[in-house]
């Protein structure tokens, strides 16, 4: 599939007063500060955020292993949490491409899945795209590399979108690796069912990352991070990766990020 732009594929709204955050199941169930993280940043640029207490997996790992009615099952149930008309913030590109770009597939033929596929957003478009966030930077000055998921590049245009918002920070230099749109070797089930390739896929990300010199990776996807940071710290590399979400809060020391341009 080729690489997509998302800003040329879809419209994006004012800056809506509350939204729906998904946290995804790796987050919530393993890494719930990025969760936090993300709402703690929305919070700070004005937005009321809710986080659905019943949200749990969007059904990907079961689509993608063939499984289409239980697949279909799990995605009902997550539609059923996020009844209200305002965007769905996702701070996962991988299930954000699942829920934008699969559901209207999955759940041809369900009362507006159209409608509900349109509020779809992932965490660092929401920024750029929604927001037009504007970061400022109270960081230490840093080289840091980023890595986005195979189904978020294509899909969700996060490599772009995570860029632009890196680039913002001016105490922040990005460096781009050799492997930068390489896979992982991840790919939830796929690291499972062909562990030789993956971990060989790793091990070449990995290398790459910790090559380019840097004090840290950024992501938006917790996947590749688990995979990656696994890695690193299998072969005893004092390197690691941190969700961006987590990383721009950090960057910008707790305080507003600054106006965006719906606002002037």
């Amino acid at each position: 599939m080729t690489e997509l732009n998302s800003q040329h594929l879809r419209h994006y709204p004012n800056k809506p007063k509350q939204v729906y955050l998904y946290g995804t199941c790796l987050a919530d169930v393993l890494f719930p500060d990025s969760g936090i993280d993300a709402i703690e940043f929305l919070e700070q640029q004005g937005i009321d955020v809710i986080f659905p207490q019943g949200q749990t997996c969007c059904g990907q790992p079961a689509y993608n292993s063939g499984y289409q009615q239980q697949a279909k099952s799990v995605a009902l149930q997550q539609i059923a949490q996020f009844p209200l008309d305002i965007p769905i913030v996702i701070i996962s590109g991988s299930c954000g491409g699942m829920m934008r770009h699969h559901y209207p597939e999955l759940l041809k033929g369900e009362p507006g899945i159209e409608a509900f596929c349109e509020r779809i957003f992932e965490f660092t478009e929401f920024l750029v795209h929604v927001l037009k966030i504007k970061l400022t930077d109270n960081g230490e000055p840093e080289k840091v590399a980023m890595h986005t998921s195979c189904a978020a590049r294509r899909e969700m245009g996060v490599h772009i979108t995570g860029a632009s918002l890196i680039n913002q920070l001016d105490n922040v230099e990005l460096v781009i690796h050799k492997q930068e749109k390489e896979c992982c070797g991840f790919g939830g089930t796929f690291a499972v069912k062909h562990g030789d390739i993956s971990a060989a896929m790793v091990a070449d990300k990995s290398a790459s990352l910790v090559d380019a010199d840097v004090v840290r990776f950024v992501s938006a996807d917790w996947g590749c991070l688990m995979n990656i940071n696994g890695a690193l710290e299998y072969q005893k590399q004092p390197l690691r990766g941190e969700h961006i979400a987590s990383y721009l809060l950090a960057r910008t020391a707790g305080k507003k990020a600054g106006e965006t341009d719906n606002d002037s």
